[in-house]
Parts: structure tokens; C-alpha cells; sequence
């Protein structure tokens, strides 16, 4: 089958909480990666989210260190709503 990752950046206004981290990342930019599958279509290329890794730390952090966390499509999508749900 055959696959592919894009790549996209999420922004959050406020710290945040992800299954599986230690603690609250902080609000910032982040770049995410989606690994993707194609699906046999007749008509049209399409895609499907299989999974996915966000990048640690922030992009606007300075260090000398950065590593990759594979992340719940769900949870990530969950944080993110609950960031950007009005107060």
C-alpha cells in the first residue's frame, strides 16, 4: 500500500496536556507530522490518517535537543478544540 507524511503546524494559545507526556507543554507553535495511507478508490485519490507525531520542543524554543512523540490523532484533536473553545 502506498504512504506518505505531510506535515503541518498546530498552534496553541494556552499550555496543554497530551496522554502519554510527562507534564504540560507549553503555549506555542509545534510542527505535527501525519503519516497517511492511500485508499483504493475507483473514482479519486484519497488519504487516511493512520498517525501521527509531534515535534518537542515548540518550534520557537531554542535548544540544542528535539525528538519526535507519535500522539493520538483523537487526543490531538481534543486539545486542540479545547484550546481554541472561547473562555
Amino acid at each position: 500500500m502506498t504512504s506518505r507524511t505531510t506535515e503541518t503546524i498546530v498552534r496553541f494559545t494556552s499550555p496543554f496536556h497530551l496522554p502519554g507526556f510527562d507534564g504540560a507543554q507549553p503555549a506555542r507553535e509545534y510542527r505535527v507530522d501525519y503519516d497517511e495511507e492511500l485508499i483504493d478508490s475507483v473514482s479519486r485519490l484519497a488519504w487516511r490518517q493512520i498517525g501521527a507525531f509531534i515535534h518537542l520542543p515548540a518550534i520557537a524554543t531554542q535548544s540544542s535537543t528535539q525528538q519526535m512523540m507519535p500522539i493520538s490523532l483523537s487526543a490531538l484533536e481534543t486539545a486542540l478544540e479545547k484550546d481554541h473553545k472561547p473562555s
